[in-house]
């Protein structure tokens, strides 16, 4: 049976090749090798006959267990899965490996029927955005994210079910041990020991009260991702503006190791401030380094955008241009998360819930690490120790649910100006889905926002 698709307003078939699809069949029973030339580009989904699809699935299972995909084999797996009566019997099996001469060509006659399959794909992307144009009780920046994803994903080939055998996954799994989709470290080695890196689809939250550093970290943690890995960055600030968050980003380069050897002087982060007051202009050799410092930061991989009312689904657009654009990217910054939920009289953790929500399910769909900031309640405050806990985030619940790590930012020197503990900062890893939790010590210079490694 035919897969049944309509397009609006023609009674035209859907593009399909079932000439081709039967060659592909046969070809895959003729010839030991032909399955795994097409097994990595092919779905099941792609076939336009049910039957088709059947026959297909039986021979990745096969190809997936080391196993021939010769007649004999195929028969027999979809015999003992009830499936032969199905697909029309021996016969059928048996018609196709008829009709083909050999698989020489299969690379090309999967390109085709991925190219059928992706047509018919985009006829029902189409259908489904006109109905959400329909949609009039639903916000225009809604429809737009949803029309535009559906067609992000149809670019990026991201079809089909997600429910897959394990079979499957198996190979998969094995496969990204030797693949390009690595964790990536940190840079800070013991906040590495815990949770090892930032990886594609998780949601990393760092949480403090005001003037703990969070925003500091957060730069720090991007820059470390350009550095380090070569990655692209995404800031998204709902806090500062795009020419503050830049000024901070100026500071921490003039400091940075990595650009030791073009000599910069060091250039706190409130000097250019007091410039543009009039208090304390910049000199002239002053200049000549933040010249340099501006050739730096002009090539760097980041994006920064300070959109005060932009929505999860504004993030996810910017995000999935941005990917388009550079292939790839490295980590997403968000500053910070109770910024983008809404007070309108409603109630708030429920807002915050829907970000957060919004958020990780972003961070999976994209395969991009989030990094998210967060308040913490004031009720830190009127404890003795002072050091924030996982149930001190504001309307903690559902960013303890969704977050697959929760980094807590302590700094002794903040409330016990005396302390032996001057400019070291506390990373406390309250929860690490794949790793483990405990505390970071590190070093932190809040003039300039580096951070370094104690030893």
């Amino acid at each position: 049976m035919a897969e049944q698709l309509s397009f609006q307003g023609s009674d035209r078939l859907p593009p399909q090749n079932i000439e081709v699809e039967e060659a592909i069949l046969g070809g895959i029973m003729l010839d030991p090798e032909a399955m795994g030339r097409v097994s990595d580009q092919l779905i099941p989904e792609a076939f336009y006959i049910s039957s088709h699809k059947d026959i297909y699935q039986a021979a990745l299972r096969l190809y997936s267990q080391s196993k021939p995909t010769d007649l004999l084999a195929v028969t027999s797996w979809l015999a003992d899965h009830d499936l032969l009566a199905r697909i029309g019997g021996r016969n059928k099996l048996a018609t196709l490996i008829d009709r083909t001469v050999s698989a020489v060509n299969i690379d090309a006659l999967a390109e085709l029927v991925m190219d059928k399959y992706m047509r018919r794909q985009l006829i029902k992307a189409g259908n489904e955005i006109v109905h959400l144009g329909y949609e009039t009780e639903t916000e225009l920046p809604v429809i737009l994210d949803r029309s535009e994803q559906k067609i992000f994903q149809l670019s990026h080939q991201s079809l089909g079910s997600n429910t897959e055998h394990n079979s499957t996954i198996n190979i998969a799994a094995y496969e990204e041990l030797e693949s390009k989709s690595p964790i990536y470290p940190t840079g800070l080695s013991e906040l590495d020991k815990l949770m090892v890196g930032f990886e594609g689809g998780t949601l990393t939250i760092v949480g403090g009260r005001p003037s703990m550093g969070k925003s500091f970290i957060a730069s720090f943690l991007a820059l470390q991702m350009i550095l380090l890995h070569k990655l692209p960055v995404i800031f998204f600030s709902l806090e500062m503006t795009k020419k503050q968050l830049e000024y901070r980003l100026w500071s921490l380069i003039s400091v940075t190791n990595a650009y030791k050897h073009f000599e910069l002087l060091p250039l706190k982060c409130d000097r250019i401030r007091r410039h543009r007051a009039g208090s304390e202009p910049l000199a002239d050799w002053e200049f000549d380094s933040v010249a340099k410092i501006i050739g730096i930061a002009s090539e760097l991989p980041l994006y920064i955008n300070d959109s005060r009312g932009i929505t999860v689904s504004g993030i996810a657009s910017e995000c999935r241009q941005v990917k388009a654009k550079e292939g790839k990217l490295g980590l997403v910054v968000v500053d910070y998360l109770q910024m983008m939920a809404e007070d309108s009289g409603g109630n708030r953790s429920y807002e915050l819930g829907d970000v957060a929500r919004g958020i990780y399910k972003m961070a999976g769909d994209l395969d991009v690490p989030v990094l998210a900031l967060s308040q913490i309640s004031r009720g830190v405050e009127s404890r003795q120790n002072k050091r924030p806990m996982m149930s001190d985030l504001s309307q903690s619940g559902i960013l303890e649910m969704v977050a697959d790590n929760i980094i807590l930012a302590y700094r002794d020197d903040y409330y016990n100006p005396n302390t032996e503990d001057q400019g070291i900062l506390e990373l406390i890893m309250a929860k690490s889905r794949h790793g483990s939790t405990g505390a970071a010590t590190v070093f932190f210079d809040k003039s300039y926002g580096i951070i370094q490694n104690l030893q």
